[in-house]
């Protein structure tokens, strides 16, 4: 059996633009060019590499619910808290505490937050 590695995710938006804006603004994710297609789907790198595709779909109804998520992992979750606190983004724990840090039973802390198009972004110290 081959191995395998994380390459990218790929998520349907409203509005690509203000997608950008807030990937750049919230996860200083630094776009980059699209390069499988001239499509107006737009790339965004991590900082290893791995990428966010944010792919056009302005008449598309986007369904989503929190077990729906992706998570990053920090080693400075009180920054992370900081930073969503000081651009007035809530957060919250998984049962659903606004502004609360979850601490898992294995003692990891972790906080979900939604895009623009309400995609839930989990935030993690499991590194």
């Amino acid at each position: 059996m081959p191995t395998f590695t994380f390459n990218h995710i790929a998520i349907s938006v409203q509005d690509v633009q203000e997608s950008i804006n807030f990937y750049q603004k919230v996860l200083q994710l630094k776009e980059i060019e699209n390069t499988a297609s001239d499509s107006e789907t737009r790339w965004l790198s991590f900082n290893d590499g791995r990428q966010l595709h944010l792919i056009p779909r302005p008449n598309d109804e986007i369904k989503i619910n929190k077990a729906i998520h992706f998570a990053l992992a920090t080693s400075d979750m009180n920054a992370v808290v900081k930073r969503l606190k000081d651009l007035k983004i809530d957060f919250y724990d998984w049962p659903g505490t606004v502004n609360k840090v979850y601490i898992r039973k294995d003692g990891i802390q972790q906080i979900y937050f939604q895009d623009p198009n309400g995609y839930w972004i989990e935030i993690n110290n499991d590194i």
